[in-house]
């Protein structure tokens, strides 16, 4: 990948998802001597593919360093003390981009002042390079900037640019949480085999392959949700019979609407309390 930063690339926190970044980052072509990150206890395997890739690494935010690109991949609840130290990182061209979930763009800026920030929900599938990110750009992110971000966002998955900051608490109620929704699913179809009869075991594999394999038919397919399940739908079937009643009135959408609501209403309560 070419990039075009006026500084380094700084990755704050290098766990699950920041690790998966900077993975990604390497795998597209960022050259590991442009990336910098700040973690205090890596883990051996992380220290080693920084070693290996020729990644600098600090355990605090050194000085006299201005960043072209800031991650910010620490937890949400350590923000607050992570962020005060890396206000020195921030320039006049610096952007600055979060994936802590709950923390909005007003808790950045009391943080590291007013700097072109970028918020962004990617979901656990990124650590594998299949999640989608939702992302949001305050009024000072530049084009280029958010061209740069949406090149580093997008190794995980595709990026989907939401028109307010708002939208963000949504995009955390669909993609951000929904894999766990998926996982469920499976876990429901299991125990709806195994009380049909089948083996838990194999309830279960059967459950998890299906999933699988549907959402790669998905991935794969021109098609939409919606053609896709009608082609596999033949009238008066055995799916049809099923789906009569996951459709019905008191069925899986109105289940899944309150879903969401109630996922996307914590989203806004947390995004409050900061």
């Amino acid at each position: 990948m070419s990039i075009a930063v006026s500084g380094p690339i700084v990755l704050v926190g290098a766990g699950n998802m920041g690790g998966a970044m900077l993975a990604g980052w390497l795998k597209s072509g960022v050259r590991g001597n442009d990336v910098l990150v700040i973690d205090p206890g890596p883990s051996p395997a992380m220290a080693k593919l920084m070693a290996d890739s020729g990644v600098q690494h600090a355990t605090s935010a050194p000085a006299g360093v201005k960043a072209g690109a800031i991650f910010l991949a620490v937890k949400p609840q350590v923000m607050e003390t992570a962020l005060p130290p890396l206000k020195g990182l921030v320039g006049s061209q610096t952007v600055v981009v979060s994936v802590a979930a709950g923390k909005t763009l007003g808790f950045i800026e009391r943080h590291l002042g007013e700097a072109a920030t970028v918020r962004a929900m990617p979901n656990t599938p990124a650590m594998i390079g299949r999640g989608v990110t939702g992302a949001f750009a305050n009024a000072r992110v530049s084009e280029a900037q958010r061209a740069l971000v949406q090149d580093l966002l997008k190794v995980s998955g595709p990026v989907e640019w939401v028109r307010t900051e708002a939208d963000i608490d949504a995009v955390t109620a669909v993609s951000g949480s929904g894999p766990a929704y998926v996982f469920y699913l499976v876990e429901c179809m299991a125990e709806a085999g195994r009380k049909a009869g089948l083996e838990a075991d194999l309830a279960m594999r059967l459950a998890r392959e299906t999933v699988a394999g549907a959402g790669e038919l998905l991935h794969q397919s021109p098609d939409d949700a919606a053609r896709l399940r009608q082609n596999v739908t033949s009238p008066g079937g055995t799916t049809a019979a099923a789906l009569a009643v996951l459709m019905a009135a008191d069925g899986m959408q109105p289940l899944f609407d309150r879903a969401i609501a109630a996922a996307r209403k914590r989203a806004e309560e947390l995004a409050g309390s900061v």
